[in-house]
């Protein structure tokens, strides 16, 4: 759940923290106090659009803070993203977040003590927290929203063979919209094709190995340098051996460094520290031995062959045709030459491919076809759990006579979309299948079946979307749930019925409530009023928590605007004592 949410320069808002609980929590305030503000600031901290307009101009920026706990499998998933971003929560497992926008409408997101793109917020967000206002309702009317709440519905296994679906009608299309490129563009494709073939053909005949022209170059420096590089060896060699003007009898460098350690040894004994150097020597002598042989190999392998030279010229000749065409070195000639094959691959307009493309789509959709026809008896299966369980939900939200359906059907051929056959029927097929999806409510017995958008008024939607969410919790979703002003346009035993249900939805998930009922505000664990103060020269706005008396008197001003009356008073007290009994199991 979302512990605690502190709000700072956003709006209204110059500095609030919100302390939340498990269950339900209400905030209320008067008009224009900044309720509005507590929901923008849960939209910034999980990743919404930034918008600096809300910025205050003082102090510059706004900032959102909070404090993140979960458990379960949900917390498992959210802290092993986190860590593998970067991040790392908290000792007690709880996970902090904050974002800041500036009023140049730069923003920063921070999560786990580290800096993470803002989309980070987004990911922990879908996880956690789920949001629901007035903007909800209206999303929920379009036909793309409801085949996606019902997907939702319909479980695991349903999402287990749409995303099959998904993966197969990608195939489908990449494999279908080659075989109409190579078809379409056969005359260009066969040009660029033959340009490669040239170019792999001159490639192929000179052959061309990894570094060769480095090697290369540094061969023919030694060839063309033979004779100085000989001479300077042959020197060196005979230092080492033994002097320039050598003998049989004059003593090499190795001998003579022999001598001097033998010397040395001797008189070891009388003083350790020429022992010392005695045994440097000899670590001087093995390595001018070393040396005098690997200049006797230098000078045995040193080849002044001039034919030998002609022909590395030859070869870095042909080697530097094919850099000025094709790359700037060898290692890139041979790259280019992978990739002309690989491209001629592609390019290829042959009978045979093309055959083999034809059949490859056929295959491909006739899998499409078949799992989007499972995915639409899935779906037929879960409109009639989903339109029953909602309809439950509407008659205790004082709609008894009111019914959902959820009509599944094909989708019209002949849109952009590719037609295929699907249980008997030519449909448009997109990669969610061949279904539209309608949410219809008959409002009262003997009312025709209307779609949401034309059957339901704005007190009804609200309920039906109400509804729904407590349908949706009951098989899973975020943990936390808010919803801002769901209940706008109901009032009398509706709204009691709103309360009611949304404190039963509070027994498993946290719940906020951004509310002008008192109705609903009565049924709250824990109540939060936003407070507007305009004693200064910008109204501020602060949130404090409210209890007994208080809280009364807060119902009272809800449902009268009188905070004071001792009637009003008293009917709030009613009115929490009937929600305390209901909210008991």
């Amino acid at each position: 759940m979302l512990e605690e949410l502190r709000i700072t320069g956003l709006g209204v808002i110059e500095d609030t923290t919100l302390p939340l609980t498990g269950g339900m929590n209400v905030i209320t305030g008067e008009t224009g106090a900044g309720k509005t503000m507590v929901v923008t600031g849960l939209g910034l901290l999980f990743g919404g659009r930034a918008d600096a307009g809300r910025v205050r101009a003082q102090p510059g920026r706004a900032v959102v803070e909070g404090r993140l706990r979960l458990d379960g499998r949900v917390a498992a998933t959210v802290h092993a993203r986190i860590i593998d971003a970067g991040g790392e929560p908290d000792e007690d497992g709880s996970v902090l977040l904050s974002r800041t926008v500036t009023v140049e409408g730069r923003s920063r997101a921070h999560l786990g003590g580290r800096s993470m793109p803002v989309s980070m917020l987004g990911e922990v967000g879908e996880q956690a927290v789920a949001v629901h206002g007035q903007s909800d309702q209206l999303r929920l009317l379009r036909p793309a929203e409801q085949r996606a709440a019902l997907d939702r519905f319909a479980g695991p296994e349903h999402e287990k063979l749409l995303d099959a679906l998904r993966e197969t009608y990608a195939r489908w299309r990449a494999v279908a919209d080659d075989l109409t490129d190579r078809r379409r563009n056969a005359r260009e494709r066969n040009q660029e094709a033959d340009l490669l073939r040239l170019g792999l053909d001159e490639i192929t005949r000179v052959d061309p190995q990894p570094g060769e022209d480095a090697e290369l170059k540094a061969e023919a420096q030694r060839l063309e340098h033979a004779e100085g590089l000989r001479t300077a060896a042959q020197v060196a060699q005979q230092c080492v051996a033994g002097g320039v003007e050598a003998t049989d009898e004059t003593p090499d460098a190795a001998a003579l460094l022999g001598t001097a350690r033998r010397t040395l040894e001797a008189q070891a004994g009388t003083d350790p520290a020429l022992g010392e150097l005695a045994g440097r020597l000899e670590e001087a002598a093995t390595l001018v031995t070393d040396v005098s042989a690997e200049l006797s190999a230098y000078l045995a392998a040193l080849d002044a062959d001039p034919a030998r030279l002609q022909t590395v010229y030859e070869r870095r000749a042909a080697l530097r045709a094919l850099t000025r065409k094709y790359a700037d070195d060898v290692d890139g000639v041979i790259a280019w030459a992978e990739r002309a094959r690989t491209r001629l691959a592609d390019l290829d307009t042959s009978d045979d491919l093309l055959d083999e493309l034809d059949r490859e789509a056929a295959r491909l959709a006739g899998e499409v076809a078949d799992l989007a026809g499972r995915v639409s008896g899935s779906r037929q299966e879960a409109a009639t759990r989903f339109a029953e369980q909602v309809t439950v939900e509407l008659a205790g939200l004082a709609m008894p006579h009111a019914r959902i359906e959820v009509a599944v059907l094909p989708r019209a051929a002949g849109r952009a979309e590719p037609t295929l056959p699907v249980n008997g029927t030519e449909v448009g097929v997109g990669p969610d299948g061949g279904d539209e999806v309608e949410l219809r409510l008959l409002a009262h017995p003997g009312a025709p079946s209307l779609p949401l958008q034309r059957g339901a008024s704005g007190g009804e939607l609200s309920r039906v979307m109400l509804a729904i969410e407590v349908v949706f919790a009951g098989s899973g979703g975020p943990p936390t749930l808010v919803f801002d002003e769901v209940d706008a346009g109901v009032g009398g035993q509706a709204a009691v019925e709103i309360g009611r249900r949304l404190a039963r939805l509070a027994r498993s998930h946290q719940v906020l409530v951004v509310t002008h009922l008192p109705q609903v505000a009565a049924f709250a664990d824990r109540h939060l009023v936003v407070a507007k103060d305009t004693s200064g020269a910008v109204t501020t706005s602060g949130v404090r928590v409210v209890e007994d008396t208080e809280r009364a008197r807060e119902l009272a001003r809800m449902l009268a605007g009188l905070p004071d009356s001792d009637l009003g008073i008293a009917h709030a007290e009613e009115l929490l004592a009937v929600a305390t009994r209901e909210r008991r199991p």
